[in-house]
């Protein structure tokens, strides 16, 4: 019965789909009202048939009806209810239905939310964005189904893989990194609507950049929860190795950034139009590229799933959607002329536009980096790496350039400079940065790198808080009154909710910047074999080898080293790593346990172990602020709500 119900919605899907791109371009030549009404029905038919879609094989995975391939390929009775839940994300068939509903849900939001408005444009957008829903529902419908029913009947199935059954992040990090990924088709579908339109009016212009917000706030908590998970779960000591399938992640993110501070140059010069939708249409095509990374199996990464049939229809999709970007740019690109011109060398829009410039630059690298090795096989034969060397070579020093423009570009006025105002501005940022250097030196830190990373990064932070600080107190006059002062503050933090979230960004982005070079340069590690009572010590930290202990639960057998941790003589509790055993998995999987401590992470990963007890084989680091990863979380997500969320109503101007 699920597998009939299913086919149907997903059938029913896929008509809507090519039914709406059809008539959707034809609405959108002819400009034709009805024609519209009907690409609005087909979307909202196509949202709530792969909705559903989704709703029935949750159901199917947590009833246990083996009758339906995808649940007999995944399912399990002894995994957790939440196991089963994730289990819909966690291979090729489950995550193309579970994508084909996320984009179902973009698409309705997308058709509500714009109902009545911009009608020079909706015809296309959602035709565009129809278009896209038909290819995904296609592979439903084919090569990829989920639903095709299976017989004989298993009476049990091997489970989700193990890796995703260790740590509760997998219910947060993929469906993230879907909901980015996935919702980038949107601000695509609007961008190539003013392309095929060949105007992009002003009001057109807030529907992109707030559909490109939303989008690219989840996939940064995406790829920061699974850098939490590859920390908490991998227990090699570390958050990001440049994988295939890692990099595929943040490839769209790199464009998506740089569309956003492109669209402030064009919102406030009106210059950069093709330009600012070029980033547009690039993200989506990362995005694109990305999704073919991790489900053709081409990658030899954890994060990727295994080989399948649908790498050559996947390519397919990206060359047939890379020409038609292409062309409709050059047929229709020129229509979309600048109306203003950039400033001098030193400003505002200049900053922004060699941030765009490394942005490219570092995107290129990355991609790059991620491809050669397949390139060199297909072309040569012969088999290449390209490992985190070369990444962190790269990267390095275009990321601390971005930095450096994250704190003079705000600096920067519009149009020309006064060099002594200028100057004047600088001065306080350049101290901070300068005073840093010498407190790092004065600490014994030598590495360029990393004091370059501190010194930068302080004076990104200065700026920022001083552009916070001067945008909430403008105007503010203390002989006022203090209630004629908070409603002047509210005032312009309502007025100025853009500038002062953008910077609140960059603070989240300083600490995550701060922890990578933290991190990188100066973690400490130690692998040794304990005997009970025996000690590891790391700089002050000491771990001691008490006992271990087994536990068995319905999906796996654990065996858990008990350590005491200490510094100096202070006792600080237990650490208590895990071997993971699941009887579809040859090898164990292990759990790592992580203790912060004033700013540094005690962390340790249990490598083997003797059947009696007496003797573990222990690898531990001590990484200093890595918890600042997660910690920027809340900056990021509160400074992009901040910079994106809608003005209701004016509050009332403070008279003077």
């Amino acid at each position: 019965m699920n597998s009939i119900l299913g086919h149907l919605l997903v059938h029913l899907g896929l008509g809507a789909a090519g039914f709406g791109l059809v008539l959707g371009l034809i609405a959108g030549f002819r400009q034709s009202p009805r024609g519209l009404r009907w690409t609005e029905i087909a979307a909202y038919v196509f949202s709530a048939a792969l909705i559903l879609a989704n709703l029935v094989m949750i159901w199917a995975l947590l009833s246990h009806d083996f009758s339906v391939s995808y649940v007999a390929k995944v399912g399990s009775r002894s995994s957790p209810t939440w196991v089963t839940v994730v289990s819909l994300w966690s291979s090729l068939e489950g995550s193309l239905l579970f994508w084909a509903g996320v984009l179902g849900a973009f698409i309705a939001l997308f058709t509500i939310s714009s109902r009545g408005r911009f009608r020079d444009y909706m015809a296309f957008a959602l035709a565009i964005s129809l278009g896209v829903a038909a290819f995904f529902t296609l592979l439903l419908a084919g090569p990829a189904d989920p639903f095709a029913p299976i017989s004989p009947v298993p009476a049990d199935g091997p489970g989700p893989n193990p890796l995703l059954q260790n740590h509760l992040l997998m219910v947060l990090h993929p469906p993230a990194l879907y909901l980015g990924y996935v919702g980038l088709t949107i601000p695509y579908a609007i961008a190539m609507a003013a392309v095929l339109r060949g105007k992009l009016g002003e009001g057109w212009l807030v529907p992109l950049r707030t559909w490109t917000l939303g989008p690219w706030i989840l996939l940064t908590v995406g790829i920061i929860l699974g850098g939490w998970w590859a920390y908490e779960v991998l227990g090699w000591g570390g958050y990001w190795a440049w994988d295939p399938v890692e990099n595929a992640s943040l490839l769209p993110w790199l464009a998506a950034t740089g569309y956003l501070h492109s669209a402030i140059v064009h919102e406030r010069r009106r210059v950069l139009k093709v330009w600012t939708l070029s980033l547009v249409v690039v993200a989506f095509l990362l995005t694109l590229l990305g999704t073919f990374m991790t489900r053709s199996g081409i990658f030899n990464s954890v994060h990727a799933f295994a080989q399948s049939d649908i790498g050559p229809v996947f390519l397919a999709f990206i060359a047939v959607a890379l020409l038609f970007s292409l062309g409709a740019l050059a047929g229709r690109g020129h229509l979309l002329e600048s109306e203003g011109r950039l400033g001098g060398v030193l400003s505002r829009e200049t900053s922004f536009l060699l941030n765009n410039l490394v942005l490219l630059v570092f995107t290129f690298t990355v991609l790059l980096g991620t491809i050669y090795p397949l390139l060199t096989e297909a072309l040569q034969g012969r088999k290449v790496s390209v490992g985190e060397p070369y990444f962190n070579q790269m990267a390095a020093p275009l990321g601390l350039m971005l930095v450096f423009l994250m704190g003079v570009g705000p600096a920067l006025p519009w149009g020309r400079a006064d060099l002594r105002r200028l100057a004047g501005g600088l001065g306080p940022p350049v101290a901070g940065a300068l005073v840093t250097l010498i407190a790092t030196l004065a600490l014994g830190l030598r590495e360029p790198l990393p004091l370059a990373t501190f010194a930068l990064s302080v004076f990104a932070t200065v700026v920022a808080l001083r552009e916070i600080g001067a945008t909430i107190l403008a105007h503010c006059q203390t002989s006022a009154g203090a209630a004629a002062v908070l409603q002047r503050m509210a005032h312009n933090l309502v007025a100025g909710r853009r500038r002062i979230g953008g910077h609140v960004v960059h603070l989240g982005v300083v600490m995550i910047v701060v922890a990578i070079a933290a991190s990188s340069s100066y973690k400490q590690v130690g692998e040794s074999a304990l005997g009970i009572g025996q000690s590891l010590t790391l700089g002050d930290f000491r771990l001691t080898y008490l006992r271990t202990e087994g536990r068995e639960d319905p999906h796996r057998f654990s065996v858990a080293a008990h350590l005491a941790l200490s510094r100096g003589e202070t006792p600080l509790g237990e650490l208590a790593p895990r071997l993971n055993f699941y009887a579809t998995q040859r090898e164990p999987v292990g759990a790592p346990a992580v203790r912060a401590v004033r700013g540094r992470d005690v962390y340790a990963s249990l490598l083997s172990f003797e059947n009696d007890g007496s003797q573990v084989v222990i690898k531990a680091f001590v990484n200093p602020l890595v918890s600042w990863l997660w910690w920027s979380l809340p900056l990021l997500c509160g400074g992009t709500l901040l910079a994106a969320w809608p003005r209701r109503r004016a509050l009332p101007e403070v008279k003077r």
